[in-house]
């Protein structure tokens, strides 16, 4: 019901919910900014919660904002979290890659 009165109102400018609660199915196509200020170890928990708004019915270009403190725990799980999506695109990039190059990028990945 509060997600439905969201996206039907022009009035009602912020919609504050978890990155967990964002990645069980929920449809914000009138969301046009995720902001997401507790980035997870798992990217894949944070692109959930970006596609919410990224859904069939969304008329905007959106704006993804994430807010990492310098020097912080969380620029070490970002970094984290952008190594394993690296990785994961190496791998299924490469039906060029040979054993010995896959060997190769699966070592790199478990010294994430």
């Amino acid at each position: 019901m509060l997600i439905d009165q969201y996206n039907s109102s022009d009035d009602i400018l912020v919609f504050l919910l978890s990155t967990k609660a964002g990645g069980l199915g929920i449809n914000l196509t009138s969301a046009s900014v995720v902001v997401l200020h507790d980035i997870d170890f798992n990217p894949y928990n944070d692109k959930q919660a970006e596609d919410r708004c990224h859904r069939v019915g969304q008329t905007r270009e959106v704006e993804v904002v994430r807010l990492v403190g310098r020097d912080t725990v969380e620029e070490d799980i970002l970094r984290c979290a952008q190594q394993k999506l690296k990785l994961e695109q190496d791998m299924t990039a490469g039906s060029q890659l040979n054993k010995t190059d896959m060997a190769s990028l699966l070592g790199q990945g478990l010294k994430l």
